[in-house]
């Protein structure tokens, strides 16, 4: 009888984790848009989570595990007192700049909010600056927070391209917690070795399920998961600076690497790919795409795949006020993307159930011509049955059209169509939007509003003198990339 047994030859680290690694280490950002493209959404990340500040349910998850904890040279919370260590700040920061599901968006095979890696980025950032100018060395500047911004954004975006994790059932919040141990490693000054090391933690660990998200389970943990990725990136970065050993073959190890345990079903039946099959699919090289295609959520704080279907709804509102009660059905022309992830029927359990719902995100600016946060909270759905009544009347179809175009390199739209018909057989034009106001085409009709968003949301938190300091750094670029990290952040500390 022949033995069985493992053949024990450590292999070289995942073609993958080597690409990443080498990405980071010899970055250089070539790309003047990609630069000015991070310093707007700088701003707007900072803001959202401003915004988040006035909710209680988001405040209640914020500060130190152990009150009264003092962190020497710790990461501040921007829009608070708070001084943690880096790791609690940078699950704290990701948490409130999520909270709203205000800030960017990435959409492909996998869909995400690469600004979410600001979280460990500016803490670590943070942290670092204070550190060593406390040793007498160079602070880290605003100019590298911004660098790390856009590879931050590259790798978790063209992992996104053609790699659907939510297909094997799993949160995009893994891709933040890969790159934010990539980035934060880096600015922890790691070596290739500490690099790879840190990546392979990202993928070995046990992945978010998406569940949260959707029905019957939606809920607020999908507005904090990714402040816990991006603080779990900025632990894994720590501890392969320690010098912990690396998992080489994580991904592509038999039986139980990532691609075997975690990433065999991905076709659309569900059914299980060949083992050969399973594996990350890299249709370009790491660059600056990312961070200059970036979709910025500007009008309204709702999943993106809505945000054309509630600027139509915007449209129609003039038209549809008078005449609620006379509304026959609604038909929400849609991309396959926006029926999968967000298209519900029934009771909506929560706020965090509404803001991910098409025909509840479709029906508020229809009645009220607007869509701001407040409009997902229980006491506004409870005051407000035609909000329920109207969703009772839709009707949600596929354009193939639409779900081709969502998917094109050149297009990337995310369309949305909406037609009201009313009982007497009269019914409104048919309002198509394939492009929301945050999308590339729209850059410069958009770029001014983002910037009144921003100016908006710091009047939540801070008198206007130090309102309008943080607006003038911010829209004055080479002041703002040769600002030191920590005089920034101190701008927002309340």
């Amino acid at each position: 009888m022949s033995a069985t047994y493992d053949l024990n030859e450590r292999p070289d680290y995942d073609d993958v984790l080597q690409s990443i690694a080498d990405y980071v280490l010899t970055f250089s950002p070539g790309s003047a848009e990609a630069l000015d493209t991070a310093r707007y959404c700088l701003m707007d990340t900072l803001g959202c989570g401003l915004l988040a500040l006035r909710f209680p349910e988001c405040t209640k998850h914020l500060g130190p595990l152990v009150e009264g904890t003092t962190v020497p040279h710790g990461a501040r919370v921007p829009g608070t007192s708070f001084r943690l260590d880096p790791v609690k700040a940078a699950w704290d920061i990701g948490c409130i700049i999520r909270w709203l599901d205000y800030n960017d968006t990435w959409l492909a095979a996998e869909w995400g909010h690469p600004s979410d890696n600001l979280g460990g980025i500016l803490a670590v950032a943070d942290h670092l600056s204070q550190q060593r100018v406390a040793r007498g060395q160079a602070p880290i500047t605003m100019r590298t927070l911004l660098e790390a911004m856009i590879m931050a954004h590259e790798i978790q975006g063209v992992l996104a391209l053609e790699n659907s994790f939510n297909r094997v059932g799993l949160d995009h919040v893994v891709l933040v917690k890969v790159a934010s141990t990539a980035v934060t490693a880096k600015l922890m000054g790691a070596n290739r070795d500490q690099l790879l090391s840190a990546l392979s933690h990202a993928w070995v660990d046990g992945q978010a399920l998406r569940t949260y998200r959707h029905a019957p389970n939606a809920g607020s943990r999908k507005s904090w998961a990714a402040g816990d990725a991006t603080s779990r990136g900025v632990r894994l970065a720590d501890i392969a600076m320690r010098g912990e050993m690396g998992i080489p073959g994580v991904l592509t190890a038999t039986q139980w690497g990532f691609y075997e345990v975690s990433f065999s079903k991905t076709n659309q039946d569900q059914t299980v790919k060949p083992v050969a099959q399973r594996r990350f699919s890299l249709p370009q090289p790491f660059g600056t795409y990312v961070m200059e295609n970036v979709l910025f959520k500007i009008s309204f704080p709702a999943e993106f795949h809505a945000q054309t279907a509630a600027e139509a709804a915007v449209t129609l509102h003039p038209q549809v006020k008078d005449r609620l009660q006379e509304i026959d059905k609604i038909v929400i022309s849609t991309h396959e993307s926006a029926i999968r992830i967000i298209s519900k029927v029934g009771k909506l359990a929560n706020a965090a159930d509404r803001d991910h719902c098409l025909q509840y995100m479709t029906a508020v600016p229809l009645i009220f011509g607007d869509l701001v946060a407040e409009h997902y909270e229980d006491d506004f759905h409870q005051a407000n049955p035609l909000i329920d009544n109207l969703r009772d009347k839709m009707e949600v179809i596929e354009d193939k059209a639409f779900t081709r175009q969502y998917l094109e390199a050149d297009k990337r739209s995310i369309a949305n169509a909406l037609q009201v018909f009313f009982q007497d057989g009269s019914h409104t034009e048919k309002i198509t939007v394939e492009y929301p106001i945050g999308h590339r085409r729209r850059r410069k009709e958009g770029m001014p509003l983002l910037v009144e968003k921003f100016r908006n949301n710091l009047a939540t938190r801070f008198p206007p003198a130090r309102c309008a300091r943080i607006l003038q750094l911010c829209e004055s670029p080479d002041e703002l990339e040769g600002t030191s990290v920590h005089e920034f952040v101190e701008l927002f500390v309340i």
